[in-house]
């Protein structure tokens, strides 16, 4: 198991940005070359780092079962959107970074074999890339998903609202824009009934204790709604890594071995 850390400096963020990599072993990719290999692109939350899923959870092992590559990369608070003051991150997830992976590792990461998931902000990040670039992902998957512009715009009283209001460039204008999870599932569905793309298979994960399970509640509502295909996962659990872990590694069960125990 190759345990891969760089630091590299992307043209679309302007500055040294971590990136962690998990590649099996050969044995364990069962003579299936690197460029050949499922890829999974795994996101992290708000307050954490390129880091985290390694810290926090068992990804190594279920990689290591599956001969899959792991690509974590740095999104810092960014929700992963290209931000107006320059720094691109979701141009860096969803070009870059897989120009990146091609031209250093030989790592090819066509659709058909290339799935995307996040937690909390990351869920966020995972959905905005399968419903905005279709084209780039077979599978993906939110963990606890920041799914609705409205709980941010509700936050007056948190001292991160100033933060969010520059971010994304006033909150008020959130829901309904660019940046509306539902605006980008209205979207898709609207390209896909047209013809003009077909959609991952969609994932939706949330604990029953968490304070973002009605935000994953209503996406799925719109996901009937629209008569997109979505796959419910809910169970008892918070917003931690105890739970992600768990769903992670059904997430993986389900999208690469068929299973949903």
């Amino acid at each position: 198991m190759a345990i891969i850390r760089i630091d590299h400096k992307p043209e679309s963020l302007g500055v040294i940005t971590p990136l962690q990599l998990i590649i099996p072993e050969p044995g364990d990719m069962r003579g299936v070359p690197v460029r050949d290999r499922k890829v999974l692109f795994l996101l992290h939350g708000l307050s954490e780092d390129a880091g985290a899923w390694q810290r926090y959870t068992m990804i190594e092992v279920f990689a290591q079962e599956r001969g899959l590559i792991v690509v974590m990369p740095s999104g810092a608070r960014s929700f992963y959107i290209d931000r107006r003051d320059g720094q691109k991150y979701f141009t860096y997830l969803t070009e870059e970074l897989p120009t990146y992976l091609s031209a250093v590792f030989g790592i090819e990461a066509k659709r058909e074999r290339t799935l995307i998931a996040g937690s909390s902000m990351g869920g966020y990040g995972a959905f905005k890339a399968a419903l905005t670039c279709p084209e780039r992902y077979a599978a993906a998957c939110s963990l606890s998903g920041v799914l609705s512009a409205g709980i941010l715009q509700g936050l007056s009283a948190d001292p991160r609202r100033a933060e969010f209001e520059l971010l994304f460039g006033g909150l008020e204008r959130l829901a309904g824009g660019e940046h509306d999870p539902l605006v980008w599932l209205r979207n898709a569905a609207e390209k896909r009934n047209a013809g003009e793309t077909t959609l991952p298979e969609l994932t939706v994960c949330c604990g029953k204790q968490d304070e973002l399970y009605p935000l994953s509640l209503a996406f799925r509502e719109a996901c009937a709604r629209l008569d997109v295909p979505l796959t419910y996962h809910e169970s008892d659990g918070a917003h931690d890594w105890r739970y992600w872990n768990r769903e992670i590694e059904w997430f993986l069960k389900t999208a690469l071995d068929g299973s949903h125990d």
